[in-house]
């Protein structure tokens, strides 16, 4: 299992642009800023593995995505906000930022992110022991992958 914390403001995967090319071909274009957080993210998750291989294995994915309380709020509102009485029904939405996690941790927690057979994610404002960001929990699952060749021994 792997833990860590993504600090900063969440942010979902930005849409790809689409362009045609010179050769006539079809070509995507990631917009600068998601591959710039995407960075960010693989490189937090290449300091959490270690070094270690990439799991093959089923992954269970929780995501705790933690949005910054609007400063010019009155009070009342913060206060709502930081006892999860009022929660972050604005961009970015959980699954976007699920996409930008999952696709930033290719190749380094995980081979590819259709290992991830679970992802439980929550979405809440900023309180006492979360700090804006995202935290990132990815276990195995002791489970085979479709890719296996043969029987597993008893």
């Amino acid at each position: 299992m792997i833990k860590f914390h993504v600090p900063g403001k969440p942010q979902g995967k930005g849409r790809a642009r689409s362009f045609l090319m010179k050769n006539g071909k079809i070509g995507h274009h990631t917009p600068d800023k998601t591959r710039t957080y995407e960075g960010m993210i693989r490189t937090l998750g290449m300091q959490a593995t270690a070094g270690a291989k990439p799991s093959e294995q089923p992954i269970a994915l929780t995501l705790t995505i933690v949005m910054p309380i609007t400063a010019s709020w009155p009070a009342w509102k913060r206060e709502l906000a930081q006892s999860g009485e009022l929660l972050p029904t604005t961009k970015p939405d959980a699954d976007n930022v699920e996409k930008a996690v999952k696709d930033a941790l290719n190749g380094v927690v995980w081979r590819d992110d259709a290992q991830v057979v679970s992802c439980d994610k929550n979405k809440f404002y900023e309180r006492s022991g979360l700090t804006v960001g995202i935290y990132i929990e990815a276990r195995g699952i002791d489970a085979h992958p479709a890719q296996i060749k043969r029987k597993p021994e008893a």
